[in-house]
């Protein structure tokens, strides 16, 4: 399977699609002023800490507050055995106004701030350094034995004390001498970050992640990918100039694309995204899938809609559901969706063809980089999974809550509108003279079913009416 990197550079935004075997699998855009802030690292304040939660809100100089469970905050060994019921309480951990080194785990979203952590970690192509951390991990990708035994050895003699390593999938069969410069540069980076973290007051941001196009380069680029195309002549050069420092076997396939026409059209991707980020999706056999967002969790509905089926009921739904996880899973991707999800599938009978489902939808989340957990069919039958939430969803970025219904999805009927209109209409007559005159503005719908049903009655009453306004707006004004 070969794939294209895709990266349109504008003023106002920088987006990029991957590609595989042309369809659109991963999706991201990122605006300035609403850049990613997880990975960042910064010198925090300590506002308050809460007992009964086990946490703190630390001061970042953003505009919430910080995060900090009790969980998150490093320990040396001498505190802590590694037992849960040894952990001390966050009052022992942290105190108010104490000035802490945290990096942002998870991006703020709706009403809650950034979760933070005070356990580092460095980011580079081939491994990630955990400085506060005694620990030495290989990817689970890196199945071959004999590779992970190779890799952890040398990540133990290497390492200094009281700092961890994990190697990424992309280590697997790299020359020591590659690993080596890149834990080198890793410890310099960190030794650079306490440094400046010396010199500044809290809050202050001491380091940033990279912007999208470089970590599209360190964590996309790789043997699967066939070109990255880009255009913008000067995020090229230095897309193709990071590629060069990091991965310059890779270099080459960064190219710039000067069609003098728009990269998206030019690969008919606009119409991918406004397809991909509707609520329903259409399955090709005819049944659709519905996504519904909460803070708390994300809900997909399975339904069998249009497809019928041409044999018995048990393989019409079997096969829907089958159907249902893999696009399930592309979308997850796609839309990338975070933290606890759970699908709604047409109710299976057979526990052979739960469990095939159940298989299948493993199998479809393999390809996702980022972490996933299948936990299984709730006493429901409801499939509930979870996968690792880090950054805002794409769709938070694209869309903003409707501002005539607050994001509840829903209005008043006319018949309500109309009954709180008749309402405030009684109210008024009972106060006011009979020789007072009034005018009512109101939505055309509403004032026809006003008139129809004969609800406005006594007074001198004018009713303007348009479709112009909110259909639940309505105002009265007396007329001098």
């Amino acid at each position: 399977m070969m794939n294209r990197i895709i990266a349109e550079c504008l003023p106002g935004q920088t987006r990029l699609a991957l590609l595989e075997d042309g369809q659109l699998a991963e999706y991201y855009v990122e605006r300035p002023g609403r850049e990613k802030t997880a990975g960042n690292i910064y010198k925090g304040r300590v506002e308050n800490v809460l007992p009964g939660m086990e946490a703190a809100f630390v001061q970042m100089g953003l505009q919430k507050n910080g995060f900090l469970y009790a969980g998150d905050v490093a320990l040396s060994t001498d505190e802590f055995d590694g037992s849960a019921m040894d952990r001390p309480p966050i009052r022992k951990l942290v105190s108010p106004g104490q000035e802490i080194l945290v990096q942002v785990t998870k991006d703020a979203h709706g009403t809650k701030g950034a979760r933070v952590t005070t356990h580092i970690t460095l980011p580079s192509r081939s491994l990630v350094l955990m400085p506060t951390v005694d620990y030495v991990g290989v990817s689970r990708r890196i199945e071959d034995e004999e590779e992970r035994t190779r890799l952890k050895n040398w990540a133990e003699s290497v390492r200094e004390d009281g700092m961890g390593i994990i190697l990424r999938t992309v280590a697997s069969n790299a020359e020591p001498e590659t690993l080596q410069q890149e834990y080198e540069e890793l410890v310099a980076l960190w030794r650079d970050i306490l440094h400046t973290a010396q010199l500044r007051t809290a809050p202050a941001c001491i380091y940033k992640d990279s912007d999208l196009l470089m970590r599209a380069v360190r964590d996309i680029l790789n043997d699967s990918t066939s070109e990255f195309l880009i255009d913008n002549p000067e995020s090229y050069e230095r897309a193709h100039a990071f590629a060069q420092a990091i991965c310059p076997e890779y270099a080459d396939r960064i190219r710039l694309f000067d069609q003098g026409v728009d990269i998206f059209d030019y690969y008919s991707l606009e119409e991918k995204v406004d397809k991909s980020f509707q609520r329903r999706i259409w399955l090709k056999s005819g049944g659709n899938l519905i996504f519904d967002y909460t803070e708390a969790l994300t809900v997909i509905d399975v339904n069998t809609s249009k497809f019928v089926g041409d044999r018995q009921l048990e393989t019409t739904i079997l096969k829907t559901n089958l159907e249902a996880v893999e696009e399930i899973a592309k979308q997850i991707r796609l839309r990338d969706i975070g933290g606890i999800i759970l699908m709604d599938l047409i109710d299976m009978e057979s526990p052979e063809h739960r469990n095939q489902v159940l298989s299948a939808l493993r199998e479809a989340l393999a390809k996702d980089r980022t972490r996933t957990n299948v936990v299984g069919f709730t006493g429901l039958g409801l499939v509930e999974m979870t996968r690792k939430k880090v950054r805002q969803r794409v769709s938070s970025v694209l869309h903003a809550p409707c501002p005539y219904c607050g994001g509840s999805g829903q209005i008043l009927t006319v018949e309500s509108v109309a009954l709180k209109v008749r309402k405030e209409w009684r109210k008024l007559i009972a106060e006011a003279s009979p020789d007072d005159r009034f005018i009512l503005k109101v939505h055309k719908d509403v004032a026809d079913y006003l008139e129809a049903e004969e609800l406005l009655e006594g007074g001198n009453l004018e009713i303007y009416r348009s479709r112009s306004l909110h259909r639940e707006s309505f105002s009265f004004a007396r007329i001098v």
